[in-house]
C-alpha cells in the first residue's frame, strides 16, 4: 500500500486532510472529517477502557496553556530542542538529523550530538531539498519546539502550549495524591492534544504540529510497588533491544512479556507490564503484529532521566514510526517540580510500626543570628538545619559553614545548638517514581488505516476495502432499502436506521446508486456490516427479515428485523460473523470475493 493511494483515500472519503485549504494551508495541521473524526474518538475510547477503567485509573482534562515556570522546571524550556540547519539561498528551514537519515545508514541521527550532523552534512555534500543549494559550512542550531504566548494582556506572565500532555498531570500531584488518599501506586490518564512547532512537519497525520496524545503516568513506591506481571507474563512479543539494534547481526527477539523480563531484557517490570498490555491493546484496535514491534532505545536517544525506555513501533509505507513511548522516569518529574513549585510533590509513607531513631538537629540563637547576619538570618538557620541533617559531623568542629545567598557564612557550633535526640517516627516522605506509557493516538489512527488497506476482487472487479475492527469504525453498519421506487422498502428502510440508532448503533443510510455502489462506498470506509431492505424480506410469511452483509467476505445472511440490534450489538463487542452466521439462513449472492 502506497502513502499517497491511502492519503487520497482519506481526503476522498472523509477522514483527514491538511487544514485551512482555503487560506493555502498551514503545515503540521490536520483537520479530521467526519469518518476520521469518528475512527479517532473510537481508538480514543477504546485505549481510555483498556488504559483508565481496567487499570482502575482516574482521567483528568488539563489545560493546554501553561505558564513558563511550569516548563523551566520540567527541563523543556533549556532543553526541549530539534536541530534545525538553514537554506542560506532560499531560507528553508530542515532538520538537520533527517537530512542526515535520509543519506546515509544513520537510524537516529537525533542522538548525534549537533556538530557531528553538520559535519556529516558537508561530508556526504547534502544540499538544501528545496532549491538545491549545498548546506556544507552552515550552522546546526537548536530550535526550541514550544508555541510562546501570553497569558492575559501584555507580556507580564509568558506560557507556552504544552508539548506533552503529562505535565498538567505532575503538575497537580499535590491534589490528585489527596484524591487517592495518599495511597500508592495510584495512576492518572489523560487524552487531549499537545503542540510542537515542527520544523518539517510530514507523513500526513505522523509529525504534526498539534496532535492528541493519550497518557499514563503511574505513580509508584519504588522500594514497594510491583506490577501485576503474571496477567501479561505470557503475552508474546517483537523486540528489538538496544543490543541486537547495535550488533553487526542483530535481530529481533521473539519472546514473552515474563521471559523478557525475567532474562533482564527488559529492566523494569513496569515497563514490562505495560509493554504486553500495549501489545493486547494494538491487537484489539486492528494494528497487524506482523508489522509492529517494541525497539529499545539506544543510550544516546534515552532522556537522561529514563532508566529504561521502549518504543512500540508499526511498519507503514516501508518506514518504522514511533506510535507509543514507554519510560520508566525515576523521580524526575516531581522532584523537579517540588524543587521549583509551591507546594510538596512527596506522599507520607506510613510504617508498620512507629520507628524510634536518632535525629541530629539544631536550635539556633537567633539573637546572635539577627544581628550578625540580618537579612539572611533565617536562610543561616535554615541552611543550619539542612547541614544536620545531611552531614551532623560538621557540627564536631568550632565553627561550621554554610553557604546562603551565594555567600559563605561562619557560625560558631554552640550558637547552632547542635544536638541529637531520639525521636519516634510514624513514617517518611518519599517521592514517587513514574511510569508512563504515553501513545500518540494520530499516528496510531494511521497505522490502524494503513494495516486495514486492503485490495481485492469482488464479481471480477477490483475492489478497496478497510478492514477495520467493528469497535474502532467510523459507523456500525449502514442500511440500504434495495430500491427507491418502492415505499414498502424505504419506509422499512428508515424505520430499522432510527431504531439502530436508539440502540446506540452508528448508522449510516444510502439510497443513491446501484446496490454494488452502495457496498463499495461502505467497504471504502470501513464499515463492517451492510444492511439491505429488500422485497424477499417483507412478502414471505413471518415476521420481516432483512440481509446482513459482512465487508471482508461479502457473505450475506437473512436476519429477523427485531433480531438486528443486538446481532450487531454483539458483532461490535467482537462476536465474530460466522457465529451469528450459523443462527441464519445464508443469502445467496452468487458474489465472490478474491479470498473466498
Amino acid at each position: 500500500m502506497a502513502a499517497d493511494a491511502l492519503a487520497e483515500l482519506a481526503k476522498r472519503r472523509g477522514f483527514f486532510f491538511g487544514s485551512n485549504g482555503a487560506y493555502g494551508g498551514t503545515a503540521g495541521f490536520y483537520t479530521f472529517g467526519p469518518q476520521g473524526a469518528a475512527l479517532k474518538r473510537n481508538v480514543e475510547d477504546a485505549w481510555r477502557d483498556r488504559f483508565t477503567i481496567r487499570e482502575g485509573n482516574r482521567e483528568i482534562e488539563a489545560p493546554t496553556v501553561m505558564p513558563e515556570p511550569v516548563f523551566e522546571a520540567s527541563g523543556h524550556l533549556e532543553g526541549f530542542d530539534d536541530m534545525l540547519v538553514e537554506c542560506p539561498e532560499c531560507g528553508e528551514s530542515h532538520r538537520a538529523d533527517h537530512l542526515v537519515e535520509a543519506v546515509t545508514d544513520i537510524e537516529d541521527a537525533e542522538a548525534l550530538p549537533g556538530e557531528e550532523v553538520a559535519e556529516l552534512i558537508a561530508e556526504e555534500e547534502i544540499a538544501c531539498p528545496a532549491c538545491g543549494t549545498p548546506l556544507a559550512g552552515e550552522p546546526v542550531e537548536a530550535f526550541n519546539l514550544m508555541f510562546a504566548t501570553d497569558i492575559g494582556p501584555g507580556d507580564a506572565q509568558p506560557g507556552y502550549l504544552r508539548p506533552e500532555t503529562a505535565q498538567g498531570i505532575f503538575v497537580e500531584f499535590p491534589r490528585l495524591k489527596e484524591y487517592a488518599r495518599g495511597n500508592l501506586p495510584f495512576g492518572i490518564t489523560q487524552i487531549g492534544p499537545a503542540y510542537r512547532n515542527e520544523i518539517s512537519p510530514r507523513g500526513g497525520l505522523l509529525r504534526l504540529r498539534e496532535f492528541t496524545q493519550a497518557e499514563l503516568e503511574q505513580f509508584i513506591d519504588p522500594e514497594e510497588d510491583e506490577p501485576p506481571l503474571d496477567r501479561v507474563a505470557d503475552v508474546e512479543v517483537r523486540l528489538y533491544p538496544a543490543a541486537e539494534q547495535e550488533a553487526d547481526d542483530g535481530d529481533y527477539l521473539d519472546t514473552t512479556v515474563g521471559e523478557a523480563v525475567d532474562e533482564g531484557v527488559i529492566g523494569s517490570p513496569w515497563v514490562g507490564y505495560y509493554l504486553g498490555v500495549a501489545q493486547e491493546w494494538y491487537e484489539r484496535v486492528g494494528v497487524d503484529t506482523d508489522r509492529f514491534r517494541f525497539r529499545q532505545h539506544l543510550a544516546g536517544e534515552r532522556a537522561h532521566y529514563a532508566a529504561d525506555c521502549w518504543d512500540a513501533e508499526s511498519e507503514v509505507d516501508g518506514d518504522w514510526i514511533e506510535i507509543a513511548g514507554f519510560a520508566y522516569r525515576g523521580d524526575y518529574d516531581l522532584s523537579k517540580h517540588d524543587e521549583h513549585g509551591d507546594d510538596s510533590f512527596t506522599v507520607f509513607k506510613r510504617y508498620d510500626e512507629p520507628k524510634t531513631v536518632e535525629r541530629a538537629t539544631v536550635d539556633p540563637d537567633m539573637s546572635v543570628l539577627g544581628p550578625e547576619f540580618g537579612g539572611d538570618a533565617a536562610a543561616v538557620a535554615g541552611a543550619l538545619e539542612a547541614l544536620a541533617e545531611r552531614d551532623p559531623d560538621a557540627f564536631d568542629a568550632e565553627t561550621v559553614s554554610v553557604e546562603v545567598n551565594g555567600g559563605t557564612h561562619e557560625v560558631d557550633a554552640d550558637v547552632a545548638n547542635f544536638s541529637v535526640e531520639a525521636v519516634t517516627e510514624s513514617g517518611e516522605h518519599i517521592t514517587p517514581h513514574v511510569v508512563e506509557p504515553s501513545f500518540g493516538v494520530g499516528r496510531t489512527v494511521q497505522t490502524v488505516l494503513a494495516h486495514a488497506y486492503e485490495t481485492d476482487e469482488v464479481d471480477g472487479e477490483e475492489r478497496t476495502y478497510l478492514s477495520l475492527e467493528p469497535e474502532v469504525a467510523p459507523q456500525d453498519a449502514s442500511v440500504f432499502p434495495l430500491v427507491t421506487n418502492d415505499d414498502r422498502l424505504t419506509d422499512l428502510a428508515d424505520e430499522v436506521a432510527a431504531d439502530l440508532r436508539a440502540a446506540g448503533l452508528a448508522v449510516a443510510y444510502d439510497d443513491s446508486g446501484s446496490i454494488g455502489r452502495r457496498y463499495r462506498r461502505q467497504d471504502e470506509v470501513g464499515t463492517p456490516f451492510c444492511v439491505t431492505v429488500d422485497r424477499d424480506g417483507i412478502e414471505g410469511d413471518g415476521p420481516d427479515t432483512v440481509t446482513l452483509r459482512e465487508r471482508d467476505s461479502a457473505a450475506q445472511v437473512r436476519v429477523p428485523v427485531a433480531d438486528l440490534a443486538d446481532e450487531l450489538t454483539a458483532l461490535r463487542a467482537g462476536e465474530p460473523f460466522a457465529s451469528v452466521a450459523d443462527r441464519y439462513d445464508a443469502v445467496d449472492t452468487d458474489v465472490e470475493t478474491a479470498g473466498n
